[in-house]
C-alpha cells in the first residue's frame, strides 16, 4: 500500500508510524483475526480521488479502528494515501459540496478526529471546521431534527444519524462548544420518542409532512425495520458516547440507557444462527435473507457498548459470538458475501419501504458498507 504514496510522504508516515506503532501493544491474536482478503482488498479499492462520500469514511474509520487495536502501519497508511486528494494543506476538502445538505457527506469527516490525534497535521484540524460549515444551515423539521437530505424534505433516516450526529459530538467536544452536544441529543430525544415501536425497534424513516407514500398518513412512519437502518442507529449511540467523554454526565447516562434498550431490543429479533435478518423482524417469512452489514453493526456495537461500560458481560459476549457467527456465514477468501448494496425511501425509481422492496435488493460481495463494519467489529474484538 505504500507504493501509492510520494517517497516524502512514505518516509514521513513511515516515521510517524514507527513511532506510534512501538507504543501500540500488538494483540496476540491479531494476526490470525484479520481476514486474508482485507489488506488486499483496501491495496485494490478503486475510489474517485477528490471524492467524500460516506461508503469510504466507512472504510476509513474501520482501517483507523484496526490501525490503533493492532498498530498495522498498513491500515493506517490506506488511509493516509487517501487524503493526498481529499484534505488539502489549508483543510479545503475539494470533493465536499455543502450546499447539497446531504447528511452522508458528513460521514467521511469523522476521521479527521484520530487522524488529526495522530498526526498532529494542522491540515485536519482546519477540515473539521470546513466540514462542520454544511451543519449550521441544513435545513430541519419542525421538531429540531436534521432532513436526510435537502432532496428527502422534512424527512429523517436512521442512516443519517449515524452519519451527522458522531461528527457534531466529536465537534463539540473539541471545539468546547456544548450547545452542539445538546442539539445532538435533542435530536435523539425526538427519534426515541417518535420512530421507536413498542418492542424497542425503530422504523427506517419518519416524514414530518405525511407527504410520502411510503409514509403512514397518522405517523409518518416507513412501514418496516430494516436491518441496516437498526445498525447504523445502534453504531451512533455507541460512537455518540464515546465521543462525548468529558461533556455533560447525566445526559450521556441518557444516551447509555437508550443504547442499552436498543440493544437488548435488536438481540431479541437474532436469528437462531446468531445473525440479523434484511428485514429485523420478520426473518420467518419468504424471501428475507440474513445480512451481513446489520450483523457486524450489531456485533460492533454490542462489544463497543461493554467495553466502554453501558452494556454488561452479556450482551458485550452475544456481540463476540455474532461477529464469530458473521465471519463463519459471510467470510470467504474472495471476500465478505451477504451485504445489500443499498435500500432507502422515495427517491426517482420510487422506494415504498415495503417488506417485498428490501427483499428484492440483493446482498453482493465486498460492499463497502459490510467491509467497514467487518473491521469495527474485529478491531473491537481485538481492543477486547
Amino acid at each position: 500500500m505504500t507504493s501509492r504514496l510520494t517517497h516524502h510522504a512514505t518516509t514521513r508516515r513511515t516515521l510517524l508510524t514507527g513511532a506510534i506503532c512501538a507504543a501500540l501493544p500488538l494483540p496476540a491474536l491479531a494476526a490470525t483475526a484479520i481476514p486474508a482478503f482485507l489488506k488486499p482488498w483496501l491495496a485494490a479499492r478503486q475510489t474517485k480521488p477528490g471524492s467524500w462520500n460516506y461508503e469510504d469514511g466507512v472504510v476509513w474509520k474501520g482501517a483507523l479502528d484496526l490501525y490503533v487495536a493492532t498498530g498495522d502501519a498498513d491500515f493506517f497508511n490506506a488511509v493516509m494515501a487517501a487524503m493526498d486528494t481529499r484534505v488539502l494543506n489549508d483543510g479545503s476538502l475539494p470533493g465536499f459540496n455543502p450546499g447539497e445538505f446531504n447528511l452522508d457527506s458528513i460521514n467521511s469527516g469523522k476521521v479527521l478526529f484520530p487522524l488529526y490525534a495522530i498526526t498532529g497535521e494542522p491540515r485536519f484540524r482546519k477540515a473539521m471546521d470546513v466540514q462542520f460549515r454544511q451543519l449550521p444551515d441544513h435545513p430541519r423539521t419542525h421538531s429540531g431534527n436534521y432532513w436526510h437530505k435537502k432532496i428527502y424534505p422534512w424527512q429523517v433516516w436512521l442512516d443519517g444519524v449515524y452519519m451527522a450526529q458522531p461528527f457534531q459530538t466529536a465537534y463539540a467536544r473539541t471545539t468546547g462548544n456544548t450547545a452542539l452536544f445538546a442539539d445532538t441529543v435533542r435530536q435523539i430525544r425526538t427519534i426515541h420518542t417518535v420512530m421507536r415501536r413498542a418492542d424497542g425497534l425503530y422504523y427506517h424513516g419518519w416524514d414530518e409532512s405525511r407527504a410520502e407514500h411510503w409514509s403512514d398518513p397518522k405517523t409518518g412512519l416507513s412501514p418496516n425495520i430494516w436491518g441496516r437502518a437498526m445498525g447504523w442507529w445502534a453504531a451512533a449511540l455507541v460512537d455518540i458516547y464515546e465521543a462525548s467523554d468529558g461533556l455533560d454526565a447525566q445526559v450521556r447516562a441518557e444516551i447509555a440507557a437508550i443504547t442499552r434498550e436498543t440493544l437488548a431490543a435488536a438481540v431479541a429479533v437474532r436469528s437462531p444462527r446468531g445473525l440479523w435478518h434484511q428485514v429485523m423482524d420478520q426473518g420467518h417469512r419468504d424471501g428475507n435473507y440474513e445480512e451481513a452489514s446489520a450483523t457486524l453493526m450489531f456485533a460492533y456495537a454490542l462489544m463497543k457498548a461493554g467495553r466502554l461500560g453501558i452494556a454488561g458481560a452479556v450482551l458485550k459476549a452475544i456481540g463476540q459470538d455474532s461477529l464469530q457467527s458473521a465471519t463463519n456465514a459471510f467470510v470467504s477468501p474472495e471476500g465478505l458475501n451477504g451485504t445489500c448494496a443499498v435500500a432507502g425511501l422515495g427517491g426517482h425509481n420510487y422506494r415504498d419501504g415495503s417488506y417485498a422492496y428490501y427483499i428484492g435488493e440483493k446482498p453482493r460481495l465486498n460492499d463497502p458498507k459490510g467491509v467497514g463494519a467487518l473491521m469495527w467489529a474485529l478491531a473491537e474484538r481485538l481492543k477486547a
